[in-house]
């Protein structure tokens, strides 16, 4: 019987309830996938070693010599069923550690992959005795999953790396929606990432960018709209747990040679080309940190303060000239707000006839100030394309509603289309699928927008198309209900009517009383 994506899913919730009560959903995310990691990688391994076995008769020299150009190296010692053959083990946490640091030591793209994952914790797991037992039970959990790649049950066109992946990029999103906004802020919802690859349109041989990458769920989404393994992936992340989250991500799903870094993209900007400047990229999408606060302080790692006025300290204050790549000069965003930081950043990034997704919280379209001023300055350079509003309580972790902006180079019109997916349509059902806790769009709501994008058309309640002319008379302001007509005239209450209702359940409430005052009396009340 072949493995599907629901054992893998139901072994991965086993591996959640080992650690429930424990340990936080925002922390024991790492320790599981870890774990789904390493026996993905035992399991692969076994099936590539056992494949050379056939091509060579078991030749044991041409086996061992064709071993090492298989995609990653294993040791005995650091494989799933060593570490499972020893939970009994008193220092098994130390030997999960050491089969980690193996596999980074003998496999040069992953490594440092493991560098926030200690499995030999006490503060994590407990005393030595309640550490052991968990990790025994972990092992045990995992023990009887076949990830051998021939053994996953795949659909028509896919894969056995992408149905590891899709589970893996399934409990990444279940771990944000029960850990919150810790969480939630490295991942975006599965229909809000294919939505932004489906408006950026990545082609083969191009190049995908974003700035902060979380798991990399967006990219992978967005390099899905081509073939993963003919286009360029970069990203870079500022949180050490999510950047190792990407790449395992990356590394299950089968793409080898993605570029992913660790740091931050707006002080220390990591993607550079041979002369040191941004590099360019073809397609950039991100669902940045929303309003980050501080967001300059990279600037000034020393965190000095200027004395030149007499002798008196004035704060750091970001200035468009400490930003060697220029990514400022339009306007330096005020210091509580890094929203137009990272677009600006994106813009820099962003080569000749580039295209941009972006979610940015509605304040972004309308805020004044500095941020008043890059807006205009961008919309007067004709870089603003699209402005899409989306349904409040869709990402994990708020419930503010947040809007996608679309950002070209090389516009031919000057126009910005703007599109309330906020709202109902015409039957009067939402625009998304309501749910208890989160709200979610559909592939309906998806083909909506998408056909509402590329038609780019007025739809009444819906969509409209504004000229420069039209946003220079809001003073640049693009909120969407100046452009996009949503009320909904309530219907007329009939008084008299009202007034009926009113008397007869008056009527009905003073029958009910008399009843009442009856039943009292017979019982002596």
């Amino acid at each position: 019987m072949k493995t599907t994506i629901d054992d893998i899913k139901r072994v991965l919730w086993a591996g959640a309830d080992t650690f429930r009560g424990v340990i936080d959903a925002a922390s024991y995310k790492e320790y599981i996938l870890s774990m789904l990691f390493i026996k993905y990688l035992d399991d692969t391994y076994e099936a590539n070693v056992e494949e050379l076995k056939r091509k060579y008769n078991d030749n044991k020299v041409r086996v061992e010599r064709a071993k090492r150009n298989l995609p990653f190296q294993l040791r005995d010692d650091i494989r799933f069923r060593y570490l499972y053959d020893k939970r009994f083990d008193s220092k098994i946490g130390a030997l999960i550690n050491g089969a980690l640091q193996g596999i980074e030591d003998l496999n040069g793209e992953l490594r440092g992959i493991f560098r926030s994952i200690d499995f030999n914790s006490e503060a994590v797991f407990g005393n030595t005795q309640q550490k052991n037992t968990r990790l025994r039970t972990l092992l045990e959990d995992f023990v009887n999953l076949d990830l051998t790649p021939a053994n996953i049950e795949v659909k028509p066109g896919q894969t056995a790396a992408e149905v590891i992946g899709d589970a893996y990029e399934y409990m990444i999103g279940e771990f944000a929606s029960q850990a919150g906004q810790k969480a939630g802020a490295f991942f975006t919802p599965p229909m809000v990432s294919e939505l932004m690859g489906r408006l950026t349109a990545p082609k083969n041989d191009e190049m995908i960018y974003d700035p902060t990458c979380g798991s990399a769920s967006l990219l992978l989404r967005a390099a899905k709209q081509a073939d993963l393994q003919k286009v360029g992936i970069y990203g870079q992340e500022i949180n050490g747990s999510a950047y190792a989250m990407a790449r395992m991500n990356l590394f299950i799903h089968n793409v080898h040679g993605a570029e992913i870094k660790w740091g931050d993209s707006l002080a220390n900007p990591l993607h550079l080309d041979a002369d040191g400047n941004l590099k360019q990229f073809n397609v950039i999408v991100a669902n940045m940190p929303f309003s980050l606060d501080k967001w300059a302080e990279g600037f000034n790692p020393g965190g000095e303060e200027d004395g030149s006025r007499k002798g008196k300290n004035k704060k750091f204050k970001m200035e468009a000239g400490l930003d060697k790549h220029h990514r400022f000069d339009l306007g330096v965003p005020p210091a509580s707000k890094g929203d137009w930081a990272f677009l600006l950043h994106m813009l820099g990034h962003l080569e000749n006839y580039g295209r941009m997704a972006a979610v940015v919280p509605h304040g972004v379209l309308f805020r004044g100030a500095s941020e008043g001023r890059i807006r205009q300055a961008v919309i007067d350079k004709n870089l603003l394309d699209a402005v899409i509003g989306l349904p409040a309580n869709l990402f994990y972790g708020t419930s503010i509603p947040a809007c996608i902006l679309i950002f070209k180079k090389n516009r031919t019109t000057d126009d910005i289309l703007f599109i309330d997916a906020s709202g109902k349509d015409a039957e009067g059902n939402p625009r998304y699928d309501k749910g208890k806790n989160q709200n979610a769009l559909s592939e309906r709501h998806i083909t909506d927008i998408l056909t509402a994008y590329h038609n780019r058309a007025d739809v009444e309640r819906f969509a409209h198309v504004a000229s420069l002319a039209e946003i220079k008379e809001n003073d640049y302001n693009l909120n969407i209900p100046r452009y996009v007509d949503t009320f909904e005239e309530e219907e007329l209450i009939d008084i008299e009517e009202v007034q009926k209702n009113i008397a007869r359940i008056k009527t009905e409430l003073a029958a009910v009383e008399a009843q009442m005052d009856k039943y009292l009396r017979e019982i002596g009340l």
